[in-house]
């Protein structure tokens, strides 16, 4: 699994990008896949924890249920107002389930902000990320991909 902090080791400057837009709001949405295949999405908030990207789930949610089945996953960061000033945020890649010890750590070292009762942890790993946005001159779109291992790469859409 690549883990946010390779993505950070890779792409210095467009992850810290990529952070900003994750904690400038707290609610993004969240892309699994159902049983059948078709897509479900829904409300997540994201933490980055360490090295990790991480979503939690309240019990048995099917969003957890999906990632559960079928660990892909597309993230895409609240879009703000509207008014394109700040490029749009999108993640892919796989989910893993924290469990045991793992999880009993991240749980006491967040008890006071967590809500009572049991939870999913899900660490995201990043296959993919994508920026999304007007270019300087705004009359065209900017798009820069990053993935593991590789150059990052530019394009310009008219």
């Amino acid at each position: 699994m690549t883990t946010w902090k390779q993505f950070e080791d890779e792409a210095p400057e467009l992850a810290k990008v990529v952070r900003a837009q994750l904690t400038v709001t707290k609610h993004h949405v969240l892309a699994t896949l159902r049983a059948d295949g078709s897509p479900r999405v829904c409300g997540t908030e994201a933490a980055i924890e360490g090295e990790h990207l991480t979503i939690g789930s309240m019990p048995q949610a099917r969003k957890a249920l999906d990632l559960r089945r079928d660990p892909r996953y597309a993230l895409h960061t609240n879009p703000g107002d509207g008014s394109l000033t700040v490029p749009d945020v999108k993640i892919s890649g796989r989910a893993t389930e924290v469990f045991g010890p793992e999880f009993d750590a991240y749980q006491s070292a967040h008890q006071a902000e967590l809500p009572p009762g049991p939870f999913h942890l899900f660490r995201l790993g990043v296959d993919e990320v994508v920026l999304a946005g007007l270019n300087d001159t705004r009359n065209g779109m900017e798009i820069t991909l990053w993935r593991p291992g590789r150059p990052i790469e530019t394009f310009q859409r008219s």
